[in-house]
């Protein structure tokens, strides 16, 4: 069983964190969605927030398990035997920083393997930090986001 981990703050989860999400499990048979505790960032939503949140929009999308972690993510990765890590390319922009990433996990721990998938151009502008703004200014991110989670951040 092929299984990886979609690591992320996720705060929110959005359209582009999904289509990547439906991408990997096209590709893996399982799907972990790691959302990062994460406090160094100050996210919006706190963690169980976001938990939920990413339970609600990954649903209906077979092989898919949502759990938090507040751990180095190759630490993680070994505490659920996954040896490959998925990571979103939206933009030139991203390149660099995922590339430092997956050499830093890789020379923590070289039997780790990074996947770097893109979305669709729909959803390549797409980022929680642009959803994050929209909403300070009571702006609508329906579009950005799923029924689910407009709903869930409505609550909050």
């Amino acid at each position: 069983m092929k299984k990886t981990i979609y690591p992320g703050t996720f705060d929110p989860i959005t359209n582009g964190h999904l289509d990547i999400i439906k991408r990997a499990s096209h590709i893996f048979d399982e799907v972990v969605v790691a959302v990062a505790n994460s406090k160094a960032k100050k996210p919006m939503f706190d963690v169980s927030q976001r938990v939920e949140m990413a339970k609600l929009a990954t649903k209906d999308i077979e092989g898919v398990k949502v759990v938090s972690f507040d751990n180095l993510l190759v630490d993680f990765a070994k505490e659920m035997d996954i040896k490959f890590i998925v990571r979103g390319l939206r933009a030139v922009s991203d390149f660099e920083y995922e590339l430092q990433m997956g050499y830093a996990n890789s020379s923590l721990d070289p039997t780790i393997e990074t996947v770097y998938l893109m979305p669709t151009l729909e959803n390549a502008f797409i980022s929680s930090s642009v959803v994050r703004t929209i909403l300070s200014h009571d702006g609508d991110v329906s579009h950005l986001v799923c029924k689910d989670v407009l709903k869930n951040i409505n609550l909050y």
